[in-house]
């Protein structure tokens, strides 16, 4: 168990440094050593696109990404030589209390990440050299359960102890801490300033007014508690319960001084099944380190909005199911359509819609002074996401594949603060302080759900008038947040659902003429003696929290010790496997080599040996012997005629041979007869001719020599 106040070790997250370019940048040109701008080339007609710079998965804070001053949002460097310039913190730097009037008791907080649409922020720590991920989840101060610093409307003005909260104009809500995720819940809430009453030196026409209750990770910030199915409250105006922004008649309203006491009972957490990797009850986290404004924080995307609970706040006519979707719409003869139930032989518009699964035997119950008000509401819906689609899956699956390693993903699965949180929402200046325990100005009773048992068995709930909306509500239009993606279960409750009235956003301005007065109530029932309490004080939460997520952090960090082995086998193996293939590719050059040495070699040798072989005929007289040139056609060695076809028996003229005497060419053989004249020898029929002509001037020679003698 770590001590109070100190966060354990982190967890490795992967994050590349973001990287800028700007491919239109001119390139700037020396000249003689001095540095000029590059000529602007002529303008070009195609369309300009903004320069390419790498998908950031932390968006920053508007006009606080500029440069690298204290208010810049960066991603944090992952190399530990990085890392070890930031001093390793126990508990976050901020928030920087700065007040908001001269003073003022209240403060705005700086030097914090403030959660905004989409996005929400954790503190986080450096962690030590030696482990596996470079971040790790720490406290801020003061470390018990308050208002988060994080999790709140910016417009809202907080002290420095956390406990107490003051509104602006407009509904506001904030969260607190840590959240509840099972067991039985007590705390106190007490109205500083609230019923529509005006502060002193307000101006306004509407006055104060404070809504309470229990919230899920989606509801806004920027409404009122109840506004959707995400969250259930209690109005001080009219004493009304109200969720999916349908006021239900409940209790009394409460004001200025009184103190409302808040009551949850959450069945135990469902297990998640270990055959099924796709179940959201697995334990998995999606967030990314940044450097925000000088402080280390996990950025995170908020779970969305579903389109099931869309479903849900889209109501079109009265039932007696809260929990029903919306029916189909009959075009009548006057072509305006018709709102009611659907027919049997219709189909149904939610057909593709996914179940919304509720956590039975839960409930919430709100106590005024001590007196409870009854049961509010029970089977609250699961807060577990719902169940991705086949579809879903693999759209996700594309997007991580497009977009890397270190975008931001949408978690599909529970990231260990889910639950439900207190929920706090002021309107103008209204202003309220929580009591977490464990003392209690107004002490319940130790069992609550017994009591709660006892009072509907006594006094039965008259279902509510539907017909009549409450005239003091003015409805106004809100804009969420973000669009409805995420389902959230209404509270079955039994009773008949009010026609849609659109929640008041801005507006509870007149008092409600029915209120009934504390004094005109009956006495609180007294607390039960018994020393076996059945629930335990919010207080006691903060510290099971925070014990939960460093078990989380320790096991990430484990989880990435065994990732980081298993990379460094990868690359172990994949460097063997190079060098592997870089000495087979220098055995393949050496042989190579070799072949080409050796068939130089070869070559060279048998050069020798016909050189040798040609210089040793010519030792041996029997004549000169053929130039090496004569054979292999080399140009200028010997000659400068071309070599002779091999296909001829003859030997070309060579001019040094003069003293060699040519022997005439033999007479035709009979072989030869049957050819065309001279066909075989050479001889043509003028050649034939003129030797005729000179044997028979031979043959006149010698007859004229022997008539001489």
């Amino acid at each position: 168990m770590h001590a109070e106040g100190s966060s354990p070790p982190p967890q490795e997250i992967d994050t590349p440094p973001i990287t800028h370019s700007n491919s239109e940048t001119p390139t700037p040109s020396v000249n003689g050593g001095n540095v000029q701008p590059a000529t602007s080339s002529a303008p070009s007609r195609k369309r300009k696109r903004p320069p390419a710079t790498a998908p950031s998965p932390a968006p920053s804070d508007p006009g606080s990404n500029t440069g690298n001053g204290a208010n810049a949002t960066d991603l944090l460097p992952t190399s530990r030589a990085d890392l070890s310039s930031r001093p390793i913190l126990t508990i976050s730097r901020g928030p920087i209390f700065v007040p908001t009037a001269e003073g003022s008791e209240w403060f705005k907080t700086e030097m914090v990440g403030v959660n905004r649409i989409g996005y929400r922020y954790v503190p986080a720590g450096i962690n030590p050299a030696g482990y596996a991920s470079p971040c790790r989840t720490i406290e801020s101060n003061p470390t018990s359960l308050r208002v988060s610093w994080e999790d709140r409307s910016p417009f809202l003005k907080v002290k420095k102890d956390g406990l107490s909260i003051c509104g602006s104009k407009g509904f506001r809500s904030a969260r607190c801490n840590a959240p509840f995720r099972e067991g039985k819940w007590y705390m106190e809430v007490k109205i500083l300033h609230g019923g529509g009453e005006h502060v002193v030196d307000e101006a306004r026409r509407e006055g104060s007014h404070v809504r309470l209750g229990w919230g899920r990770r989606e509801a806004p910030l920027n409404a009122p508690v109840g506004l959707d199915g995400y969250s259930y409250g209690f109005r001080d105006k009219t004493g009304e319960k109200v969720t999916l922004s349908r006021p239900r008649p409940y209790g009394r309203p409460f004001g200025t001084g009184d103190v409302v006491g808040m009551y949850i009972s959450l069945a135990p957490r469902r297990k998640p099944n270990p055959k099924d990797p796709h179940d959201p009850a697995h334990l998995k986290r999606e967030r990314i380190p940044i450097d925000l404004k000088g402080q280390e924080v996990f950025e995170i995307l908020e779970y969305p909005q579903s389109k099931e609970m869309a479903a849900l706040m889209d109501y079109s006519g009265k039932t007696t199911n809260s929990a029903s979707l919306p029916s189909t719409a009959k075009k009548p003869v006057g072509g305006k359509p018709e709102r009611g139930p659907s027919q049997p032989g219709s189909k149904s518009p939610a057909t593709n819609l996914r179940p919304l699964p509720i956590l039975p035997g839960s409930r919430i119950a709100f106590f005024v002074n001590g007196e409870c008000q009854g049961l509010a509401f029970q089977d609250l819906y699961d807060y577990i996401p719902l169940r991705q689609t086949e579809t879903q899956r693999k759209a996700n699956s594309r997007r991580r594949a497009r977009e890397g390693v270190k975008e931001h993903r949408e978690n599909s699965f529970d990231d260990g603060t889910l639950g439900y949180y207190p929920f706090i929402s002021l309107f103008n200046d209204a202003s309220v302080r929580l009591n977490p325990g464990p003392d209690f100005e107004y002490p319940p009773p130790s069992d609550i759900d017994a009591f709660l048992d006892s009072m509907s068995s006594e006094q039965p709930v008259k279902p509510p008038d539907s017909s009549h909306p409450d005239p003091s509500d003015i409805s106004i239009s809100i804009e969420l947040s973000h669009p409805p993606q995420n389902p959230m279960p209404v509270a079955a409750e039994g009773a008949d659902v009010k026609p849609s009235i659109p929640i008041p956003m801005d507006v509870e301005a007149t008092e409600n003429a029915n209120r009934t007065s504390a004094s005109d109530t009956d006495p609180a029932p007294a607390p039960s003696a018994s020393s076996s309490r059945t629930w335990r004080p919010a207080f006691e939460r903060y510290p099971e929290f925070m014990a939960e997520e460093w078990a989380f952090d320790a096991l990430e960090e484990e989880e990435a010790k065994v990732e980081a082995a298993k990379h460094a086998a990868a690359d172990k193996a994949e460097e063997e496997k190079r060098k592997q293939r870089e000495k087979r590719r220098q055995q393949a050059e050496a042989r190579k080599k070799a072949r080409k040495a050796a068939a130089e070699q070869a070559a060279n040798a048998t050069l020798a040996e016909e050189e040798h072989e040609i210089s040793l005929g010519r030792e041996g007289g029997g004549g000169r012997a053929t130039p090496v040139s004569a054979v292999y056609g080399h140009v200028g060695v010997h000659s400068t005629q071309p070599s002779p076809s091999p296909l001829r028996q003859s030997t070309a003229y060579d001019a040094f041979e003069e003293a060699v005497e040519y022997v005439p060419s033999p007479a035709p053989t009979f072989a030869s007869y049957g050819e065309v004249q001279g066909g075989q020898s050479g001889y043509t029929s003028e050649n034939n001719q003129e030797q005729q002509m000179d044997d028979e001037m031979d043959v006149d020679q010698e007859l004229e020599a022997i008539l001489d003698s």
